[in-house]
């Protein structure tokens, strides 16, 4: 394997669970609501997903607990948000400080277990193709079903009734709601799918991109997430760009180190958390961006005012 082949797969790699973490959020933020505990989310479904993977010796068994975590801890946010129409915002930073501390809590024990990484989906013949073989054939499943979320997300939201129910209800829930669509309805689903992406962002991390349990081991992903999220306009397939982008910034500061260029560590270790900001700040200097934003997003909805 060349070195830029291998680079290529690892950017592959670090782009994975940013892109499926943001598919969730796109989703929950196209309904109108704005969940910050992306980080926390994400973070129980890692500690959950190997604890499950190690305790079961299943894969499988790992990722469905990942997934059912994050939803769960998705409800909890729900039931603040919509069911007592609780600052969002303020929600969901306590939602990350909770799933920070319960992930920590529940991979106490896991510190230091190692897992066999999920292996990889090869297709005979095509696998060995030169240049691209491995770049399209060489995957995990987790690579493949992060693909297949972007296809069905953009193809839910663009094509199906229910897509345009959930974005009416986004860009203006009284409306929606004067027309007899179940807004808090969607958006609960819209929020608990949401906390499945993060929980399933998280087992990848956990069970197939570092197959070992560490706390914080998310480090900051959740919030690149929201900010791909923005970064993408809230459209499925710009967000499987921006995804790479910001991997590559994340392989690219490993490299730097590795090859020892003569920068502070910390320096590079931030490098992917300032390549976000200054997407984020083009992203505001661009033109007619903001009129992409959900025009319910944030704002509560109760059905008697």
């Amino acid at each position: 394997m060349s070195l830029t082949e291998a680079i290529l797969l690892t950017v592959v790699a670090a782009a994975t669970p940013l892109l499926i973490a943001a598919l969730g959020e796109l989703v929950v933020e196209r309904a109108g609501v704005l969940n910050l505990g992306l980080e926390g989310m994400m973070a129980v479904g890692a500690s959950c997903g190997f604890a499950a993977a190690s305790l079961s010796g299943s894969t499988v068994v790992g990722v469905v607990a990942a997934i059912f975590a994050g939803m769960a801890l998705s409800a909890v946010f729900a039931f603040l948000t919509l069911g007592l129409a609780a600052n969002q915002v303020a929600s969901g930073l306590a939602l990350t400080i909770l799933g920070l501390g319960l992930s920590g809590l529940v991979g106490e024990a896991f510190v230091g277990t190692r897992l066999d990484p999920v292996g990889r989906i090869e297709v005979p013949g095509l696998t060995d193709l030169p240049v691209v073989g491995k770049l399209l054939f060489g995957h995990d499943p987790f690579v493949y079903i992060a693909l297949l979320l972007t296809i069905g997300t953009a193809w839910f939201l663009k094509r199906t009734h229910h897509g345009l129910v959930l974005r009416s209800i986004g860009e203006n829930h009284v409306s929606a709601h004067a027309l007899g669509l179940k807004v808090l309805r969607t958006r609960l689903l819209a929020v608990l799918f949401g906390g499945a992406c993060a929980g399933l962002a998280g087992a990848y991390l956990s069970l197939a991109y570092t197959p070992f349990w560490s706390p914080g081991m998310t480090a900051g992903r959740g919030w690149i997430a929201l900010a791909l999220v923005v970064f993408a306009s809230w459209m499925p397939w710009r967000a499987l760009g921006g995804a790479l982008v910001f991997g590559g910034a994340t392989v690219l500061q490993l490299h730097a180190q590795a090859a020892s260029i003569g920068l502070p560590s910390q320096a590079l270790s931030a490098l992917p958390y300032i390549a976000t900001i200054v997407a984020l700040v083009l992203m505001s200097l661009g033109r007619g961006r903001s009129s992409a934003v959900p025009g319910s997003l944030g704002m509560p909805f109760v059905p008697d005012r």
